[in-house]
């Protein structure tokens, strides 16, 4: 019965009818251009700064590049899917209202739930990115020694250079979003400089022979190695490790998908935009191809700069390699230096960004009532200001006491289910709801969305099963939430009781799907 069923939908016009309420309403100011900052801003940072390095070194060797493509294939089909969505439902909250919208209430927590996984996680572990190129850079001002941790013995420690970044981040935040869309204008300028600095410089000192062998040969599992801590994919395939060979760098792919996190993240703004029919769209694929170019090439340059093997985790002192690294090995620590200061500026966006995602996704389920909807009120600036608090203060904590370790593949796996279920809920809403005007419309979407489905998937069989086994953890959580406090409090279900949101027997709403 309607009010009653897990899968009670909210409509298409009733989420845009809530976008209207004085005490929610954020401020419309946003164009294409600044949609399109926000997403380079954020998908250019810890990927291509981080993980093109070690994962060269420990999975995919040169073929790094290749797992970049893949990974960007993927996206680029699950691009499509929330263009459409994005037009056709304008609303904040990106994949949950999608699901809401298509899947019912409770597919739509499960997501929202996972996507506070995705973001709030993927922004402590930036910041604690962040604070060890801080480091960096104050070794190279005042010379070595510097420490932007505390360690408090026992395996504890405090990062007082995170905190600094996140505490600073939620002050922009709070302030307005345009504001924060022309800080990130400057240092996304900054930081696109610098990678197009280590493409031009990195050239003139490749070898072709460190591009041999392209592919490695997969390395058979440890004495000391665990199951866990191989893909699901390789342990199903009874593949002895994911390090190398077709299995390292199918792995590769999974983990690289970590440095294109961001795109999804111009949906969760669609509710401040101007015109974001066309907007939306034009911000989703312009930061992607933009930077779908700029990772193949930095890769490129960086495994023909080193032998692959340079840059494993195990090479030197154990520590996972950067971009620096590749340049330090080549005697040009001057240009080492400038990645760093570049690199600071980068995850500087890329933390304030998925803290906005963050922000927005929280904002959206609140002002539903599956989370306490006090948290949905803006502030005079137009912007969620509680909730926007909050956020800083969770993130400020994990990255301030918590390590960092395994962090980008527990973002991965969230983002990946995300993926899967916009590119289904397109499907959904073409069948259920044909009469909706869509200014953009996914091309042949009965092959794509399909591709898109089976492309994400196949990235998350990839994963370890460590990851997969944190990530059922997770889920199992925000089911207990979801029938704890959720369920009891959402606004939907009180509108279909006819009850509003004081406890009073209202008159009943329009018909709401069930």
């Amino acid at each position: 019965m309607p009010g009653t069923g897990l899968w009670r939908t909210k409509s298409i016009e009733q989420s845009i009818s809530d976008t209207d309420e004085p005490e929610t309403k954020l401020r419309r100011n946003l164009s294409a251009w600044d949609l399109t900052v926000f997403g380079v801003a954020v998908v250019i940072g810890a990927g291509i700064f981080t993980l093109t390095a070690r994962t060269a070194g420990d999975f995919a060797g040169p073929s790094v590049s290749v797992a970049f493509v893949i990974a960007a294939i993927a996206c680029a089909l699950a691009a499509l899917c929330y263009a459409e969505f994005a037009s056709t439902v304008p609303v904040a909250g990106s994949a949950y209202t999608f699901s809401y919208a298509t899947f019912g209430e409770f597919m739509a927590w499960i997501i929202g739930w996972d996507l506070i996984l995705e973001l709030a996680v993927g922004a402590a572990a930036v910041a604690k990115g962040w604070s060890s190129y801080l480091q960096t850079v104050l070794d190279y001002i005042f010379g070595k020694g510097t420490k932007t941790s505390i360690d408090l013995g026992g395996g504890f420690g405090i990062d007082w250079g995170a905190f600094i970044v996140v505490a600073a981040l939620v002050t922009l935040l709070v302030l307005g979003t345009k504001l924060s869309s022309r800080f990130s204008m400057v240092i996304t300028g900054i930081k696109v400089a610098v990678v197009l600095f280590v493409v031009i410089l990195g050239f003139f000192y490749i070898k072709s022979s460190n591009y041999t062998p392209f592919v490695p040969e997969g390395k058979p599992a440890g004495s000391g190695s665990s199951g866990v801590d191989q893909s699901l994919f390789s342990l199903l395939a009874g593949g002895g490790s994911s390090s190398f060979g077709i299995f390292g760098l199918l792995a590769g792919a999974s983990i690289v998908f970590f440095a294109f996190i961001g795109f999804d993240i111009v949906a969760t703004t669609a509710e401040e935009t101007r015109n974001p029919q066309k907007a939306v769209p034009r911000g989703i694929f312009g930061s992607l191809a933009i930077v779908t170019v700029l990772y193949v090439a930095v890769s490129l340059v960086v495994v023909g700069m080193v032998p692959y093997t340079d840059l494993s985790t195990s090479a030197g002192d154990g520590s996972h390699k950067t971009l620096a690294t590749a340049f330090s090995a080549n005697g040009v620590d001057w240009a080492a230096n400038v990645i760093s200061v570049g690199a600071l500026a980068g995850l500087t966006t890329v933390v304030m960004v998925l803290m906005l995602g963050q922000v927005r996704i929280i904002f959206a389920m609140s002002r539903d009532g599956l989370m306490p909807r006090s948290l949905a009120k803006t502030s005079d600036r137009g912007t969620p200001k509680r909730a926007t608090l909050v956020v800083g203060a969770l993130v400020a904590a994990g990255a301030t006491f918590f390590p960092a370790d395994k962090l980008e593949e527990m973002v991965n796996v969230g983002t990946l289910f995300a993926f899967i279920l916009v590119s289904a809920g397109v499907l959904v809403l073409r069948k259920s709801r044909p009469d909706l005007p869509r200014a953009f419309r996914v091309p042949g979407v009965w092959v794509i969305a399909p591709l898109a489905i089976l492309a994400c998937l196949w990235l998350m069989l990839n994963l370890t099963v460590l990851t997969w086994l944190r990530f059922v953890a997770w889920m199992v959580i925000g089911v207990v939430i979801y029938f704890a406090y959720s369920r009891r409090h959402s606004l939907l279900g009180k509108r279909q009781s006819g009850v509003d949101q004081g406890g009073t027997v209202s008159e009943p709403a329009p018909p709401v799907a069930d």
